[in-house]
């Protein structure tokens, strides 16, 4: 059997690595040494991530996370030629809508990438990590959405992130036997493309302006700025480091105190 003992010529996939979060992460385990696979539904976006990584080995794919064919010949490909040691399911979406306004189409659209994505990622890196009996790690990206729902506009958005939170755990517990570690990350108000479009759509349906939601999140927020894609990142590589080797089922919120549990 094989443990992930440290970074030296493992290889980790990391699904909505074209930009945001996604790309952080990716970068972020180059540098560390990983070898990464770099995943994204954006082919071309999926290509310029890992032609920006440090290092050598590493790979782009397109990946559809709500494919799980798709998902599932990813993680065997990777798994029988490098060896599959982490899996980062980060990708994920966002919209803006007042509840009683949110549409069937956007419900569906936000659980089945955000949740149902997670699940069966998770599904094929966990088969392909038992298949070939590599002691491996799984790392689902969150929210702070996924401990509070006192969050504007974002109700499906809440539901799927405290889908992910729950779901971790449920792998962690199962997976344990076979010696992988399951955990999440929870981000607070992360500097990205996606906020970007959220501080529009909250300034919209809030009245206010994107400068005055952006400042409302920073005053949130204890350690005073919006926090970066490079904080997240950080906390995934500890993560899926030996560092981490005894932590499983546990969401870690990375948020600059924005919410504390």
């Amino acid at each position: 059997m094989t443990t992930v003992e440290n970074s030296h010529h493992q290889t980790a996939v990391v699904t909505g690595a074209g930009s945001g979060i996604g790309r952080a992460i990716a970068t972020t385990l180059a540098g560390r040494g990983w070898r990464v696979v770099v995943s994204d539904i954006d082919a071309a976006a999926a290509e310029q991530t890992r032609a920006g990584l440090t290092g050598s080995g590493h790979e782009a794919a397109r990946l559809d996370v709500t494919d799980a064919a798709a998902a599932t010949a990813l993680a065997d490909d990777v798994a029988a030629r490098l060896g599959l040691h982490a899996w980062v399911s980060n990708a994920g979406i966002s919209a803006m809508a007042r509840f009683v306004d949110v549409s069937v189409e956007q419900l569906d659209r936000s659980l089945d990438i955000n949740l149902k994505g997670v699940f069966l990622c998770g599904q094929a890196a966990a088969r392909a990590m038992i298949r070939t009996g590599v002691h491996g790690t799984i790392v689902n990206t969150a929210s702070m959405a996924a401990k509070q729902g006192r969050v504007p506009f974002l109700a499906d958005y809440v539901a799927s992130k405290f889908g992910v939170l729950g779901l971790t755990q449920a792998m962690a517990f199962e997976l344990a036997a076979n010696d992988i570690t399951v955990n999440c990350v929870c981000p607070g108000f992360v500097a990205t493309p996606m906020q970007s479009r959220e501080l529009e759509w909250e300034a919209t349906l809030s009245g206010s302006t994107p400068d005055g939601v952006r400042q409302s999140w920073i005053d949130a927020t204890p350690l005073g700025r919006l926090q970066t894609p490079d904080d997240v990142a950080r906390a995934v590589a500890f993560l899926v480091s030996e560092d981490a080797r005894f932590i499983t089922g546990e969401a870690l919120s990375v948020n600059g105190g924005a919410y504390m549990d």
